[in-house]
């Protein structure tokens, strides 16, 4: 049985109601100008456009990004260190980066920061994923691949996972956070 009611098809944008949408956005996710320009964009396409001018999005990030409402270079590093924080690696923390539409002077501050934390992150995946040195019991070869290609993934150096993996608890002490 229909009930009858139908929704209503939104109404197209105009300026003032695209900066509306951008404003609330930027105030409610961490953003990039890459991000907040697709979903402007995107906004643009589902509801139309009003106005016989074409849309301003590139004004509206320019004038957010120097009000201050979005910082590429802030978001990078917050992301960069969340990630690390959760173990991964240079490499995966990059496609993130990239996934997020941050490049150039900002991708290149987080990597730096990376590299300092590399083998701390890699000591943090392990323990987290109970492989290598914090595995209950000494892994079989074919367990000790499957580790291997799982920090692979997670976007640490070979060298490192080699270095993880190949220690022994007791090497790694002094490394251990508490």
């Amino acid at each position: 049985m229909r009930s009858g009611r139908h929704k209503a098809a939104p109404r197209p944008l105009d300026q003032p109601g695209l900066e509306r949408l951008g404003l609330f956005y930027v105030g409610r996710y961490a953003t990039t100008q890459a991000k907040l320009r697709t979903y402007l964009n995107r906004k643009v396409r589902e509801r139309g456009w009003k106005d016989p001018s074409a849309p301003g999005v590139d004004s509206i990030v320019e004038r957010f990004v120097e009000l201050g409402y979005i910082d590429d270079e802030a978001f990078a590093l917050a992301r960069g260190e969340a990630l690390q924080r959760r173990g991964f690696g240079a490499r995966r923390v990059g496609l993130a980066l990239r996934s997020a539409g941050v490049a150039g002077d900002a991708a290149d501050a987080v990597r730096e920061q990376l590299e300092d934390g590399a083998f701390a992150a890699a000591l943090r995946f392990a323990r987290r994923r109970k492989i290598g040195p914090y595995a209950a019991a000494p892994a079989d070869r074919a367990a000790q691949q499957k580790a291997f290609a799982a920090m692979m993934r997670a976007g640490h150096p070979g060298e490192i996972v080699r270095k993880v993996l190949g220690a022994s608890p007791e090497e790694l002490q002094e490394f251990d956070e508490p």
